[in-house]
């Protein structure tokens, strides 16, 4: 019987880029990327944007406060927040808190 679930602890897939954890290669997915971002307050991510892979982003706020830079807009985030951003908009994140993130992304 072919495995209907995989189960990751998310502290138990190492970070990069300061606190970044890719789950998509530990849950086997191939449609979603799932990651966790646990950052410190003061934390500043890389500018990027997804226009190569066309992939669609939500950032979810589970705790802390950030600032999201999103095509030059800022947009201030509270714990429990959704922001969706396209694929050709240039997205940054700025941690004013202590701060974990969900981030799911799909083509």
């Amino acid at each position: 019987m072919p495995q209907t679930h995989t189960l990751v602890g998310y502290e138990d897939v190492d970070p990069v880029g300061g606190g970044l954890h890719l789950l998509r290669d530990a849950l086997d997915c191939t449609n979603l990327g799932v990651s966790v971002l646990d950052v410190e307050s003061g934390w500043s991510g890389k500018a990027h944007d997804h226009a190569d892979d066309g992939q669609e982003e939500v950032y979810v706020l589970v705790e802390g406060a950030a600032t999201a830079t999103v095509d030059g807009e800022t947009v201030s985030m509270s714990a429990g927040d959704a922001l969706r951003v396209g694929p050709d908009a240039t997205r940054r994140i700025d941690a004013e808190a202590d701060s974990v993130f969900v981030i799911a992304g799909a083509p």
